[in-house]
């Protein structure tokens, strides 16, 4: 995050999932290793992180209609040692639980824990908002405190001075609250006058809270009777492949490892039970144009069919990753910051929500191949749903996290309250990418 930064719509958007106004998200990076982590390493790396890009909150603006700006915050959850030991098959059960408490506006919005495993080797977690960073950010955080591309001093070798970031992020704002909400409301005044000339904008299509498409009448109404009361219960399961071996199965059905992974969330749903012809799938772009800690993204969308082949929906996804989902109407999206918040969420409600999530997060740097001396035998990245309940289910039924860290691609597939039990979960991955020829191995 560059000195000054201010909000993005984007952020605002996460930050009022953070607030109760739509999904709970947070993202999570994920290492295990073959043994464990000595405490102190991992102090150095939370005192990395502490002073780093991720150190930061959300502040909120003095003149309506001047967007919210971000100022250093050092403070910090402690790190966490979870006491005693878990079963390496219960890992995921426990990286879940680590997303709480995560406040990007007034308290520390990351957390780092840890674990040993059952099996001798080491989980670590790094847990923070979705308002504070998109997947590729976090990756490149996670780079700075390990000493990676964009540092020059790793935190086992020497820790860079202390106050470095925070120096460079106190900077005040060039720009003042009145000056950026006279910019904010000249972009809309001009954007939704321009919007008007080609008539009253059309009510954004309704997209169901519930998930109500395709469900039958007794699952809308077990869903309402229990949506007051009940927290959902969401699965994750996190599967690894040989890159050489996943590139090879998709060039054999004429698509990408990219296309190859969106047909495998696709396929995974319908074997669930998804009744639907067509799946729809959103698709994250990184739109960064240079590494920055940010949430550097938009959502593009494509309709995929019972009979696609890899080789199909690479043609769609090529055409969708050249257009973006808009704002309604040809409305300026700057409209969403200078109304109140509940506006806002009225009128974004479920954007970029469809039957399925497929983000790509690329290739992790090589920093992220190890954790001091500690060589990481898994390494994944996904998103988790702190407090989410029954009454706020998305329409996302599957989201799946797609990266790469040498010569291993990792999957990391987590279900929104559709699929009933862990194990589920398990067999339809581990049947899934059977099917489509990849030799997988699960978490």
């Amino acid at each position: 995050m560059a000195p000054g930064r201010r909000s993005s719509v984007v952020d605002d958007i996460f930050l009022r999932t953070h607030r109760g106004l739509g999904t709970p998200i947070a993202l999570q990076g994920l290492w295990r290793t073959a043994d464990r982590v000595e405490p102190e390493l991992l102090r150095q790396v939370h005192a990395a992180l502490r002073v780093g890009p991720l150190g930061r909150r959300v502040i909120r603006p003095r003149v309506p209609g001047a967007r919210r700006s971000w100022r250093a915050n050092i403070r910090a959850h402690p790190l966490e040692f979870t006491d005693g030991t878990i079963a390496a098959g219960d890992l995921l059960g426990w990286a879940d639980q680590q997303g709480v408490d995560l406040d990007p506006e007034y308290g520390p919005g990351w957390r780092l824990s840890t674990a040993a495993l059952d099996d001798g080797g080491s989980i670590v977690s790094l847990t923070c908002s979705h308002a504070l960073a998109d997947g590729r950010a976090l990756v490149l955080a996670v780079d700075d405190a390990l000493g990676g591309s964009g540092s020059t001093t790793s935190p086992v070798r020497g820790m860079r001075p202390p106050d470095a970031w925070s120096r460079n992020r106190a900077a005040r704002d060039p720009v003042s609250d009145w000056s950026d909400a006279w910019r904010q409301w000249s972009i809309v005044v001009r954007g939704t006058f321009g919007a008007l000339r080609h008539g009253i904008p059309e009510r954004p299509a309704r997209t169901t809270s519930t998930r109500e498409a395709g469900l039958s009448t007794r699952e809308r109404r077990s869903i309402a009777g229990r949506e007051s009361v009940d927290s959902a219960s969401t699965f994750g399961v996190v599967l690894q492949c040989p890159a050489s071996e996943w590139e090879s199965a998709a060039a054999a059905q004429g698509g990408t490892a990219n296309s190859l992974f969106i047909t495998l969330i696709a396929k995974m749903l319908w074997a669930s039970g998804f009744p639907g012809e067509t799946i729809d799938a959103s698709l994250p772009v990184d739109t960064r144009a240079e590494p920055r800690v940010d949430n550097d993204l938009a959502m593009t969308e494509i309709t995929i069919e019972r009979t696609d082949t890899p080789a199909a929906i690479r043609e769609k996804a090529r055409i969708a990753y050249e257009r973006r989902m808009s704002s309604p109407g040809g409305m300026p999206e700057e409209l969403l910051q200078v109304i109140p918040d509940r506006w806002a969420y009225a009128l974004s409600k479920g954007a970029g929500e469809r039957d399925i999530l497929c983000s790509n997060i690329g290739t992790l740097p090589d920093s992220l191949r190890t954790l001091g001396p500690h060589r990481c035998i898994g390494v994944a990245a996904r998103a988790i749903h702190p407090g989410l309940t029954a009454d706020r289910l998305p329409r996302t039924r599957l989201s799946g996290y797609l990266c790469r860290i040498a010569d291993t691609y990792t999957l990391a597939i987590v279900s929104l309250a559709h699929i009933d039990t862990p194990e589920t979960l398990h067999t339809l991955a581990h049947e899934t990418a059977t099917a489509l020829g990849l030799p997988i191995t699960l978490w």
